[in-house]
């Protein structure tokens, strides 16, 4: 009996674990660690439409408990990751559900994204990251503005048939408002919480260490705040979240689970543990062999009861 065994927006996911997006490159780069198909399913880094360099200067800073960072959301392009990157999978034999994670800089550029991986049979998922700067908006964030966030994901609704998740940004005031509009707005389920804002000083050069001078902020120094903001976001909706934000551990994991997250994603705890995946599946099924749960679903929400 499988009792990580998971149904997730009618997918079924031999695991609750998936990758974090850009935290895993495009499913490969780490299977000289192991089979990527340990994983209940891979979230690929971030497509555009075009491709891009990612920002200049120093992209990735340590801080205590965690770090920063400001790629810029480097990548060949979705032409590629279909022609290439997509057939590559497959050659290699992979077998989990895909979820390809889409970001724009207007709501056309995402509408024709999401258009392009319509039309992608390996796709499974995508993943709609509103935390990305809108051009017609002086540059916030498509999820800070309520309203925008909202119209982005009733646009891409619109032109795709495939489960659309939509990534939250924790930089706002009200994470549950917004979590309720794009659920309004087409939204089959949620994954939180991006990176917060965050920066670093070299106090030897007095300026900022990142080229890009401010960069997300990760890893186990945000989980009481993902964690948080979960709970929160679990009591407004009534669809289905993926939880990410500094888990490290089985215990990480389980706990965003109870906090209210159907599945869990793992991201920059893989930078220091790339074998964390394979921990935390192990750690699951112990917890549920020392509970007695039939499955790890059962947890799902748990705080909330």
């Amino acid at each position: 009996m499988n009792r990580l065994k998971t149904t997730f927006l009618g997918i079924e996911f031999e695991n609750p674990i998936v990758t974090s997006s850009g935290c895993f490159g495009f499913g490969l780069e780490y299977k000289d660690y192991y089979d990527p198909n340990e994983l209940g399913g891979i979230v690929v880094k971030g497509i555009t439409l075009e491709p891009r360099d990612g920002n200049y200067g120093t992209r990735i800073a340590e801080t205590p408990g965690g770090m920063l960072n400001c790629v810029g959301l480097e990548n060949p392009g979705v032409d590629y990751f279909e022609n290439v990157i997509l057939k590559d999978l497959k050659k290699n034999n992979i077998k989990v559900p895909i979820i390809v994670n889409i970001n724009g800089k207007t709501i056309e550029e995402y509408v024709e994204l999401a258009k392009k991986v319509e039309t992608m049979e390996d796709v499974d998922i995508i993943e709609l990251n509103i935390s990305c700067p809108n051009v017609k908006d002086g540059g916030m964030a498509f999820g800070a503005n309520p309203d925008v966030a909202g119209a982005t994901t009733k646009a891409v609704r619109e032109v795709t048939s495939k489960p659309l998740v939509v990534k939250l940004s924790p930089n706002v005031t009200d994470i549950a408002h917004i979590a309720k509009i794009v659920e309004a707005n087409g939204a089959d389920g949620i994954s939180m919480i991006n990176t917060l804002l965050g920066m670093a000083i070299d106090i030897k050069k007095r300026k900022p260490v990142l080229g890009n001078t401010f960069g997300g902020f990760s890893g186990p120094a945000v989980k009481p705040v993902a964690l948080r903001m979960i709970y929160q976001v679990k009591k407004a909706v009534n669809i289905p979240i993926i939880g990410m934000g500094g888990i490290s551990s089985p215990e990480d994991a389980i706990e965003f689970m109870m906090a209210g997250a159907s599945m869990v994603s793992l991201g920059t705890g893989l930078f220091t543990n790339p074998i964390l995946p394979l921990e935390v599946k192990e750690g699951m099924r112990k917890f549920c062999e020392e509970n007695e749960l039939e499955n790890i679903c059962e947890i799902v929400g748990a705080v909330h009861k």
